[in-house]
């Protein structure tokens, strides 16, 4: 234990596997003696997890050292994740901020933290890293407590486990094989362990999160692949309820759809990046896919899946991207049996590909046609809960209340929205709800289970 417990304050910006991260940095500083505080709190040291997906991330995160320098000038501030990876001298030169350290180096924070860090800036070239250097990965000491292996999500009933790392993509748009190094993957042994210390801490349901999650196994030896591990998982059920993060079109084997449409641990929820619609926009971004095989593969998981949330991410104004090619792409995105959108205007990031086109759009039609695209996902969302009205489906009820009304909220296995009335014993536990009415944009519903405590009131 340190001699004095340090207060620090955390902020995250960016992805899941940021907030993974995040999430080790934590657990790391709390073994070791220190407090952490919301950010916005007075604290010694401040950590601002980066994002560098693209210049205005990078902007974000200047800020929030600035941010935290205001509110105490005399802590320490250490800006860590992938910006610190990508631009670290010109990090630390800025004023506000006292250390620099990139991926992979969770003991240089933990020196950084004391001052025992010798050097400000400490990263290294993440694209010669062969292991991912994250806490829930570490091999055990003979000494350690076993659950403290796993990662200590406070008050969520669900954990996301990182098994992969990387990316050997380089799509133009992207800057994250840079920062995040080529794709490696947790040994499918480590990863089970994981998964049976999260269960034994009462986590109903695990979220396996990477990089490029599709390229798991590929460097291990002898080489796997994620359709591998999930039958795995399947076998074993640590956990009632494992979701998979995101998958590319072409990542989609007939071995992983027949393996989906059987399972009953994974969850029948899947999200599919197809970012464009357009074949001519796809190349432009060196997507592995074209048009054609997004719409086979959507069509063949609809079939196998019918009740599945099919979720996609889109690129909306990416250089050269016309008339034409909007359209073609919307009307795709019209045709397809997606569920859900997550609409991302294009921004500029320096040091991509995509940043040396000279044939961008201008700023008005991106937001004219983001809001268009997001019009869309917001119809079709809709109209994908409004089915599963007069259902019962399965609820894993959450450790928190909604904030509006007071109810439980929870998500179905296919990843719709409830909210119902119910006591605190609900919490945590998968309970099947009869679906009523669409509200806004949760399902309100009555649990139905005589096994579980009745709502004093309907919803």
């Amino acid at each position: 234990m340190p001699s004095v417990a340090l207060r620090i304050g955390l902020t995250t910006l960016g992805c899941k596997v940021n907030q993974y991260d995040t999430a080790t940095i934590a657990d790391r500083l709390s073994a070791a003696g220190h407090r952490l505080v919301p950010f916005a709190d007075t604290a010694d040291v401040y950590i601002v997890n980066s994002c560098t997906v693209t210049n205005q991330a990078d902007a974000e995160s200047r800020q929030l050292a600035r941010r935290a320098k205001r509110q105490n000038p005399a802590a320490r501030i250490i800006m860590t994740g992938c910006y610190a990876q990508v631009a670290p001298q010109a990090i630390a030169r800025l004023p506000e901020v006292d250390y620099v350290i990139g991926l992979n180096r969770p003991d240089d924070i933990l020196r950084a933290v004391t001052a025992e860090l010798h050097q400000p800036v400490a990263v290294g070239n993440v694209r010669k890293a062969s292991r991912i250097e994250t806490f829930g990965t570490q091999p055990l000491q003979n000494n350690d407590d076993p659950k403290r292996s796993a990662l200590t999500f406070q008050a969520q009933t669900r954990a996301f486990l990182k098994i992969q790392e990387g990316c050997d993509l380089f799509c133009t748009f992207c800057i994250v094989p840079m920062s995040r190094g080529k794709s490696r993957s947790v040994p499918p042994r480590r990863v089970l362990e994981q998964l049976d210390r999260l269960a034994e801490q009462g986590f109903q349901e695990v979220v396996l999160t990477g990089v490029h999650l599709g390229g798991y196994g590929a460097d291990l030896d002898p080489q796997l692949d994620l359709s591998w591990l999930v039958a795995a998982i399947e076998e074993r059920k640590p956990v009632p309820r494992v979701r998979l993060s995101s998958l590319d079109p072409h990542e989609f084997s007939p071995a992983l759809i027949d393996l989906l449409t059987q399972a009953q641990t994974v969850c029948p929820h899947l999200h599919i990046p197809l970012q464009s619609g357009d074949d001519r926009i796809l190349a432009r971004m060196r997507r592995r896919y074209d048009r054609t095989l997004a719409g086979d593969v959507l069509a063949r998981l609809r079939d196998a899946l019918p009740q599945a949330a099919l979720g996609t991410d889109l690129i909306v104004g990416f250089p050269g991207e016309g008339e034409h090619e909007f359209s073609h792409s919307y009307r795709f995105l019209e045709d397809s049996p997606f569920t859900y959108f997550h609409v991302f205007p294009y921004s500029v990031r320096s040091g991509t590909t995509a940043a040396k086109f000279t044939d961008s759009v201008p700023k008005p039609t991106i937001t004219r046609r983001a809001r268009q695209v997001r019009q869309l996902g917001a119809r079709k969302k809709a109209a994908f809960a409004a089915r599963f009205v007069g259902h019962t489906v399965p609820v894993l009820f959450e450790h928190s209340r909604d904030k509006t009304t007071g109810l439980l909220k929870g998500y179905s296995r296919n990843y719709l929205r409830v909210l119902a009335a119910g006591d605190d014993a609900c919490m945590n536990r998968e309970l099947p709800v009869r679906l009523s009415h669409l509200d806004a944009d949760s399902l309100r519903g009555i649990i139905v289970s005589p096994n579980a405590p009745q709502p004093s009131r309907e919803p």
